[in-house]
């Protein structure tokens, strides 16, 4: 991959990571995407808090340094983030110092103080998001006004740094809410390696005795997974051969347990639990007929690419950038409502001649995409280029 000239990056991740031994585990595959911009730099120090009890996340973090920052529970209290602000900034500065780039994701947790610092230190600061804060607090802490007044706050001051620094922010929808930045670059976080994409796309039988439609995501409010249930529901009411495949963990997981019991078809689905990308996921997608996605909000949804990748038509609801990043390689419904995804689900095992023009559609969004030209233009960016 061509990049910029050799710098050292600084990165801040708000997750709460794990460590066993000496491994340092991130719990989003974002994080990969950050591991992955290692051969456009000299070195790339990764920060971000760690769980103080012992044990492994989804994903090592592998190629690049480490900067423990101290831990705090939520970035809804804001107790615990003031506890951690004045140790979190000393390490911090330490990894400004010998950095050339410094890359905040935020507005959430530590980002403001900690991009203040990297400015104080003149150092180039980019700024980066990822989710609507505002809309994000709203559906994961409903009736909490403070915390919903906190996240307006946060996202206000962020769009107004932005006025004068860069941002990167992940999808077209976010790049309109940042559209009066100084310079914006929207970023589609893909996982997909052009090798991937070459290769043959999987046989599916639509004429089988089973069709599996798959869910990807956290089991949380804002994802709104017991409409899954619901969907099914309808789906076997018309074509037994419906199963469901759900990948993704959460407090919900419970509640979608207990509502697919309600409605009699624990039979009929499989809840799989988080499975990272290279030990499970990408066999869940070549062996799916259809990807579902049901979320109330959203940014840009990863899964949508890696479902493209898979040659796999799609089922979305209309929210965040899916309308603009899935086009025509999506079928749009609204949040909530659970007969239009099993309407066009019923349709997609029905017409081949729709399966292929949704397939075809989402390839070229993924060739598009790939990780490789992914990195390329955000480490360019990174740069300054």
């Amino acid at each position: 991959m061509s990049g910029p000239p050799p710098l050292r990056l600084a990165v801040y991740l708000d997750y709460v990571h794990r460590r066993e031994g000496s491994t340092i585990y991130a719990p989003r595959a974002f994080a990969l995407f950050v591991a992955g911009l290692r051969p456009s730099f000299d070195r790339v120090v990764v920060a971000g808090r760690v769980d103080p009890q012992p044990g492994r996340s989804h994903y090592p973090l592998e190629g690049v340094e480490f900067l423990e920052l101290p831990h705090y529970e939520s970035a809804a209290s804001p107790a615990g983030l003031a506890r951690a602000a004045a140790g979190a900034l000393r390490r911090w500065d330490g990894a400004v110092r010998d950095a050339d780039v410094v890359w905040v994701l935020g507005p959430q947790g530590l980002a403001l103080p900690l991009v203040a610092l990297a400015l104080a230190r003149r150092k180039r600061v980019v700024l980066g998001v990822r989710q609507d804060l505002p809309e994000y607090a709203r559906s994961r802490h409903p009736g909490r006004r403070l915390v919903h007044a906190a996240a307006d706050l946060l996202d206000g001051a962020f769009r107004a740094l932005a006025r004068f620094l860069p941002v990167i922010v992940v999808g077209p929808a976010l790049a309109g809410r940042y559209r009066r930045g100084r310079a914006v670059l929207p970023l589609t976080v893909s996982l997909t390696s052009e090798r991937e994409l070459a290769a043959p796309p999987p046989a599916r039988r639509w004429d089988g005795d089973e069709l599996r439609v798959l869910s990807v995501g956290r089991l949380e409010a804002e994802k709104n997974p017991l409409l899954l249930a619901d969907v099914l529901a309808r789906l076997r009411a018309a074509d037994p051969r419906w199963r469901l495949v759900v990948c993704g963990e959460g407090p919900l997981d419970g509640a979608l347990r207990a509502r697919l019991s309600e409605l009699e078809l624990s039979g009929a689905a499989d809840l799989r639990g988080y499975l990272p990308l290279d030990d499970g996921l990408r066999d869940a997608y070549r062996e799916a007929h259809a990807l579902l996605h049901v979320s109330w909000t959203e940014g840009l949804p990863q899964v949508l690419f890696e479902a493209f990748a898979a040659s796999l038509p799609v089922v979305a609801t209309a929210v965040g950038s899916v309308r603009e990043a899935g086009g025509d390689a999506v079928l749009l419904v609204a949040p909530g409502d659970p007969e239009a995804p099993a309407e066009h689900l019923a349709a997609l095992a029905r017409d081949a001649a729709l399966r292929e023009r949704l397939v075809r559609a989402g390839l070229e969004r993924a060739r598009a995409h790939s990780m490789e030209a992914e990195l390329a233009r955000a480490a360019r960016f990174l740069a300054g280029a």
